[in-house]
Formats: C-alpha cells, sequence, structure tokens
C-alpha cells in the first residue's frame, strides 16, 4: 500500500509517496493545476497499483483542491482531506524545526495518512460544496452589507444627527425608505402630508403621524450641517445597500430552493430556518464520518477546554476551534429554538436556574441542539417534541 500526500497550492501540487513500511518511494514529483499536470498525476497513480494500492490524503485548503477532488472522484479514486491544524500539530510533534517547504508538507502529510486512521472522503459531495459556497458567499455579503449602514451612519452623524436616534437607533425599511426619497434634512423638514400615507404602508401602519411631524421639527432644528460631498456619499451608500441587499434576496432563494429539495432532517426542528439549515448541513457535510455527538460539538468548537495533571483538573472556555460558521449558526439558533419549542426553553431556564449566565446558558442549548441535530441526521428522522420529554 501506498500513502500519497499531496501539497496544494494554486498554481501546483507537490506530491510525496511512502510505502507502508514508511520508506519514500517518490519524494520530487509535482504537476501543475491544469488537464496535462492532472494526467501527469492520474498516470502515477496507475503506475503505483491504481485505487486498490493508494491511499491519497491532502489538507483541506478550499477552492484550490476543488478541481481535484472532482478529478480523482470522475476517475474512481478515494481521498482524504485533512485539517490544516492536524497537519500543523502533527508537523511540531514530529520536528523541532521550522524549515518547511511544499516537498516537506507533503511527505509529513503522507506520513500522517500512514500513522492515523484514513477516513476517505464521501462520494458526491459537490452538490454539499455548492451549499457550502452559497452560505459562505451570503454571510460575505450580509457582512459587506453591515459595513455599508455603519458608513451610512457616520454621514447622517454630521448632517442629521438626531435622524438615527429617532429609530430607535435602528436604519429600519422606514428609515431607509425617507433617506433615498428626502436625502436632506430640509427636504424631510418639507415632507407633505401625503408623503405620511406613502411611510405609513412602507411601516406597515406603524409610523404615526405625531412621529411624522416629530421628525419633520428634528430635521427643522438638526445641529447637523448638509455639504454637498455628503449628499454624494449618502446617495452611493444608498445604492450599494440597496444592491447588496437585493443580492442577499436572491442567494436565499437559491438556498432555500437546494435545502427544501435536500429536505434534511435539521429543517423539521422549529427555530432552525432554511438559512441556518444550509449552514448546518454545508459545513458538516457527511453526518456519518462523526463518530458520536461529542466529535461533532469538537468540529463546532462547542466543547470546552480541559485541563487535568495530577491532582489539578478544571474545565476552560470553549475552545472555538474547528468550523467558525457552523458555530455562528448554531448559537444563533439556540436563540431562537428557545422561542419556538418549550423543550428548548425549559432547559434554558434550568440552566438559568442553576446561577449560569445568559450566555453560558445559551451555550448549553446550542451543545443540546448540536445531539439532537447529530440524532436526527444520522438516524434519518424527523424532529418530534415529545420524543425529548
Amino acid at each position: 500500500m501506498n500513502y500519497i500526500g499531496i501539497d496544494i497550492s494554486k498554481h501546483k501540487h507537490d506530491v510525496c509517496v511512502i510505502s507502508d513500511l514508511g520508506e519514500v518511494v517518490n519524494e520530487g514529483f509535482s504537476f501543475t493545476n491544469n488537464a496535462k499536470g492532472f494526467a501527469q498525476f492520474l498516470k502515477m497513480l496507475v503506475d503505483y497499483g491504481g485505487f486498490a494500492n493508494n491511499r491519497i490524503g491532502f489538507e483541506a485548503t478550499g477552492n484550490y483542491a476543488i478541481n481535484l477532488k472532482l478529478f480523482l472522484e470522475k476517475n474512481g479514486f478515494e481521498f482524504m482531506e485533512i485539517n490544516p491544524f492536524l497537519v500543523k500539530e502533527y508537523i511540531k510533534s514530529e520536528t523541532l524545526r521550522k524549515t518547511t517547504t511544499d516537498k516537506i508538507c507533503a511527505r509529513h502529510i503522507a506520513s500522517y495518512l500512514l500513522v492515523k486512521a484514513y477516513k476517505p472522503h464521501r462520494t458526491g459531495f459537490y452538490d454539499n460544496f455548492a451549499l457550502k459556497q452559497l452560505t459562505r458567499f451570503r454571510q460575505n455579503l450580509v457582512k459587506t452589507r453591515s459595513k455599508h449602514l455603519v458608513q451610512l451612519t457616520n454621514v447622517l452623524d454630521c448632517i442629521f444627527p438626531e435622524f438615527k436616534p429617532f429609530f430607535n437607533g435602528k436604519l429600519s425599511v422606514t428609515a431607509l425608505y425617507i433617506l433615498s426619497h428626502y436625502p436632506t434634512p430640509a427636504a424631510i423638514a418639507n415632507m407633505k402630508s401625503p408623503t405620511h400615507e406613502k411611510l405609513r404602508k412602507v411601516s406597515h401602519g406603524h409610523f404615526s403621524m405625531a412621529q411624522f411631524v416629530e421628525l419633520k421639527s428634528l430635521a427643522k432644528n438638526t445641529v447637523g450641517v448638509y455639504q454637498e460631498h455628503y449628499g454624494v456619499q449618502l446617495e452611493m451608500l444608498l445604492d450599494l445597500y440597496a444592491h447588496i441587499d437585493s443580492s442577499v434576496d436572491e442567494v436565499d432563494a437559491k438556498i432555500g430552493a437546494i435545502i427544501k429539495e435536500l429536505n434534511p432532517p435539521t429543517l423539521s426542528i422549529r427555530g432552525v430556518g432554511e438559512t441556518s439549515t444550509a449552514v448546518i448541513v454545508a459545513e458538516c457535510g457527511d453526518f456519518s464520518r462523526f463518530a458520536n455527538s461529542n466529535k461533532l460539538l469538537a468540529f463546532a468548537g462547542l466543547e470546552p477546554g480541559k485541563f487535568q495533571s495530577g491532582t489539578l483538573s478544571h474545565e476552560g472556555k470553549m475552545v472555538k476551534r474547528g468550523s467558525s460558521h457552523l458555530r455562528y449558526a448554531l448559537m444563533n439558533c439556540a436563540n431562537t429554538v428557545c422561542l419556538h419549542n418549550e423543550v428548548f426553553a425549559e432547559y434554558y431556564r434550568k440552566k438559568r436556574n442553576e446561577g449560569k449566565k445568559h450566555n453560558v446558558a445559551r451555550n448549553h442549548v446550542a451543545k443540546k441542539l448540536v445531539r439532537i441535530i447529530f440524532a436526527l441526521e444520522t438516524k434519518g428522522v424527523m424532529f418530534d417534541t415529545a420524543l425529548l420529554r
């Protein structure tokens, strides 16, 4: 049996092949990230005995490895993706030297395959990869949208500092509508009565005439100073925000269509929406690769750190390793499931009654949620509140 470690990079991949006795068979092979290079790598695999005689492994490197993974799967080869942190720690355990090259990394990866349990990546991974790309792209869009809101607030602090506090510190749909149609304090101060009817419809009846009059008064007496360059920034930021907001809706629709078609058991939990379910399913991938729910907790970085030496023993804070995207989704869901499910709400209250703070109690809810998700996904059953009592 040959163990093949690949150090992935953008334009080329370095390969090291060792035997099951730990002897280096080939350490100088590399191939380019194109059709010619892939063909050379495939020929090498065939020369070394094909599928039955080779175990292939490389670090999880996102986009850089996707074409190689699809190529290997198409040609009937299994492969193992390894967490880069585990490879880094393994290298530290093997040597004190800090010298590293692509070839050295490839050799360490091959050695890692030899001494660790071989867990090949599941086949048909591309659909899950596409969902992961969409959910992470959505998260980037949301972050960018939030940055534009911060920039928008900075401009408002100069031209109309009373505006955002009037809306309780939030740029709501109504607030953004006003800014897009009446971008200056003078324009807001001169709004006519018919405008209130439009604002009332935008706010679904929540924007009263009293608020309308008060906002006009604030605009008329604002201490802010409007200048032309502020107007340019305001207009552009509103356009950028609207465009990104529309893009988020489009991505949500695509994610929703995919997750509805997959219909994973996690979706049956009230309080776990389509987007959160998509993040959880995409980040976890094949749930069967986790031996138990504790392994999934560790992957999400929700397990507490532990220290034990001699007579000393204590637990620390969450380790926060693994997938930060998964952890973020689970922590958000810990809030919503308590609102929609009495079992989770009771569990939260139980932890609070034990003297735990809100965030700690929420962490416990997230861990309970992980254990339930693991059971649902591995058993292929839908959520049933009655079974939790």
